[in-house]
């Protein structure tokens, strides 16, 4: 079966979007920061470096997206299409009209639990790519978040959006892997059950 990963560039003191994050301003100020590492805003357009580059291919290699609702609505759900795959969205409540647009996505409203086992089986043998930070915070509560690819870029936010901002008790990892590169060290924890 495959894994639910938690893909996010991250602060060195630990968040994931700027001040003023909202639907005019998804991911809020200075938000392009933390994606630098992805190559395209480098000075040299040159693209991201071999490692940063083996990050996203896994990334954008995953089955099926579960993303909080915050998330896809801040960008539209990403016009319904996120490399082909599924997107499926947990929500206490029904999507608004934008969603019939989009026959990828599909938001599940009777748990977490219920929407990762519905992006697993959707992804196959593939991964399941978790996006948003409240999201991330539930799926480890209910314990169906499987690893965390952290990308830590060298910068201090200093305020905004934190990944763990609210965790109702301790979590404990597994590195799995480390890569440094000059813009984000990139790092792979499996999540201890």
């Amino acid at each position: 079966m495959s894994a639910s990963v938690l893909y996010m560039s991250m602060s060195l003191d630990g968040y994931i979007a700027g001040p003023n994050d909202e639907r005019d301003n998804p991911g809020g100020d200075g938000f392009s920061r933390l994606h630098e590492w992805y190559g395209d805003s480098q000075p040299s357009g040159a693209g991201p470096s071999k490692a940063s580059a083996e990050f996203l291919d896994e990334m954008n290699a995953a089955g099926a997206v579960l993303a909080g609702r915050r998330t896809v609505e801040q960008v539209d759900h990403w016009g319904g299409d996120v490399h082909g795959v599924p997107i499926f969205v947990p929500s206490h409540r029904p999507p608004g009209p934008s969603v019939a647009n989009y026959p990828l996505v599909t938001y599940v409203t009777d748990g977490i639990e219920s929407a990762m086992a519905q992006a697993k089986s959707a992804a196959g043998d593939r991964s399941v790519s978790v996006l948003g930070a409240y999201t991330a915070q539930r799926a480890l509560e209910a314990g169906v978040l499987d690893e965390l690819q952290v990308h830590q870029v060298p910068v201090l936010f200093g305020q905004g959006l934190r990944l763990f901002g609210a965790l109702p008790s301790r979590v404990e990892l597994e590195i799995v892997r480390v890569i440094d590169t000059p813009e984000a060290t990139h790092i792979r924890y499996r999540v201890r059950r």
